[in-house]
């Protein structure tokens, strides 16, 4: 520490900077300016005086001191929104849902219902029934949405053009003009052609790409027309997300222009315009994957039952770096397994029947596979399922839920399942999840659970509710289970809440149960039938759906 012999002197500009070093310095080694020159008549005991009158003053002339500036332009008025008002309960109900906060602690939850994994349900029904939020809300939506990506897009469609309006006065509220179409801004309709030349020209990226979607999901000629008008001139990561907007309403008439952006000089832009044309079952990319694809894999029938064999590529040559195969493999993997992979999966799947001795996807699925290739062939005719969206080669992928190999590693992993699961309808993947669950019990089941439509069917709601009554009474470790305990809050349909009275008290706990078990069981329970309940109410706030 530096001494010095006595108090330092402050400089005569009195600043307000100079107060407050006087004040964290201390008086005893920095005279107050307001004392300065007259350290003979102050004493020690009245520096911190002098210093706090010193304050004193300055803060005076501080406030004093401001000029009145120009008078701000007032905010335009708010739009209006011509949707018809909340039903009241369905008010109260909204603001009690906004109004709850994720608790910090660990522990158990209780029986009270989790209200903010609620609100995206009642932001569903409230938009299928076309109501207007109630403008006292909008901050506390808005608020709720910052927090939380998942509800942006139902929040922003409820919450209408007045949420739009209050994110251009508050920063906090901005990302509302971005997830917005058109950053909040009012799209040209698809017959305005000159708005639309003109918007695409001169727009924001941002506006840019919401018209692209707009004119595509219309006419999509149009758009694909001003995307090759200009993309020679857009950035490589700009023409990669217009690209993608293809992908709705994807057609045999996009093929040529895709076909040209396979040249593209960003392997991104070629990879993304290779999967496009690979999900054209009759384009010439995928005849030339069939080809390639084709020359790897065969039947063997010189075996005592009929096998596939598999003859990988030794090398990526030009024309399949061109068709977006990627010559280099990950870490870890193969080079030649890298590259089969690719080209089994952009294949059409039509390409396998003809190819293997006119077989069905069920029959070629179940043929055995030469030299331990069936996982990484199988892996690839996943892939392929999912991007063609073929239900036949779905239904063979999968097998029966009930299969053995569900339940455990195979050559279709749950992920795997959980993606072909969403090419079925509604009630077909329904079916199939209850079928696995009843066979296999809900330890693997949480993935494929998740692609399930909202509310659960009937049989769906009655094997998980089965099969959580059963590790109840096995006395299997409860908070296992509170994944799918969550899920089912959520997700199984409130009829079936009276089916679960039964299951409200707690189980007597055998000598090898987790301790507190039962309770937690009868906690969970009960929770979920008081959330069932409240669904039920909040539904009912809302009003009937409108009928057409």
């Amino acid at each position: 520490m530096i001494r010095t012999s006595g108090p330092v002197e402050a400089p005569a500009s009195g600043a307000w900077e100079e107060l407050v070093t006087t004040a964290l310095l201390g008086t005893d080694r920095r005279t107050p300016p307001s004392t300065q020159g007259r350290e003979s008549s102050a004493t020690p005991r009245e520096a911190p005086v002098a210093l706090l009158d010193a304050a004193a003053l300055a803060t005076v002339r501080r406030r004093a001191g401001l000029l009145p500036a120009p008078a701000a332009e007032r905010p335009q008025p708010p739009p209006v929104d011509p949707r018809p008002p909340l039903p009241a309960a369905a008010a109260r109900r909204l603001a009690m849902l906004l109004a709850d906060r994720p608790g910090t602690g660990g522990g158990r939850r209780g029986t009270a219902p989790d209200l903010m994994e609620l609100l995206p349900q009642w932001l569903a029904a409230a938009n299928a029934r076309g109501f207007a939020a109630p403008p006292q809300t909008l901050p506390a939506l808005l608020d709720a949405a910052r927090g939380r990506t998942d509800l942006r897009p139902a929040v922003l469609a409820f919450a209408g053009p007045r949420a739009l309006w209050l994110a251009r006065l508050n920063v906090d509220w901005r990302f509302a003009l971005r997830a917005a179409p058109g950053g909040g801004s009012s799209l040209p309709g698809p017959e305005d052609t000159e708005r639309i030349g003109l918007l695409w020209e001169e727009g924001l990226f941002a506006e840019r790409v919401a018209l692209l979607g707009a004119v595509r999901a219309h006419r999509p000629a149009v758009a694909r027309e001003l995307l090759a008008g200009s993309w020679a001139a857009e950035r490589a990561e700009d023409r990669l997300m217009f690209l993608d907007s293809l992908r709705a309403g994807l057609g045999p008439d996009d093929e040529p222009f895709l076909e040209q952006a396979l040249s593209d000089r960003s392997r991104n832009v070629r990879a993304t315009a290779a999967e496009l044309l690979s999900a054209l079952p009759g384009s010439a990319l995928a005849a030339r994957m069939a080809g390639r694809a084709g020359a790897c894999v065969a039947v063997d029938h010189t075996q005592v039952t009929p096998t596939i064999t598999v003859e990988a590529p030794h090398e990526c040559d030009a024309g399949m770096e061109r068709d977006g195969v990627v010559p280099k493999a990950p870490a870890g993997r193969g080079e030649r397994s890298w590259w089969l992979g690719q080209l089994v999966e952009a294949a059409p799947l039509g390409t396998w029947p003809a190819r293997l001795g006119g077989r069905t996807p069920r029959e070629i699925v179940a043929l055995p596979v030469a030299d331990d290739w069936r996982d990484e062939l199988h892996a690839a005719w996943c892939r392929a399922t999912v991007r063609q969206r073929d239900a036949r080669w779905a239904r063979a992928l999968l097998g029966a839920p009930a299969a053995p190999e569900a339940g455990g590693p195979g050559a279709v992993s749950l992920a795997e399942r959980a993606k072909l699961l969403g090419t079925l309808d509604a009630g077909e993947r329904a079916d199939w999840v209850a079928g696995f669950i009843a066979a296999h019990g809900l330890s693997e089941a949480f993935q494929l659970l998740g692609v399930c439509a909202v509310p659960w069917t009937a049989p769906l709601g009655r094997a998980v509710v089965d099969a959580l009554d059963i590790a109840r009474d096995a006395g299997s470790y409860p908070w296992s289970f509170s994944g799918v305990m969550g899920l089912a809050e959520r997700c199984l349909d409130p009829a079936e809440a009276s089916r679960l009275d039964g299951l409200l008290a707690a189980p007597e706990e055998a000598e090898d149960s987790s301790p507190g078990a039962g309770g937690y069981w009868a906690e969970a329970f009960q929770r979920l039938v008081t959330t069932l309940r409240l669904r039920s109410v909040m539904t009912e706030e809302l009003g009937p759906l409108p009928t057409d």
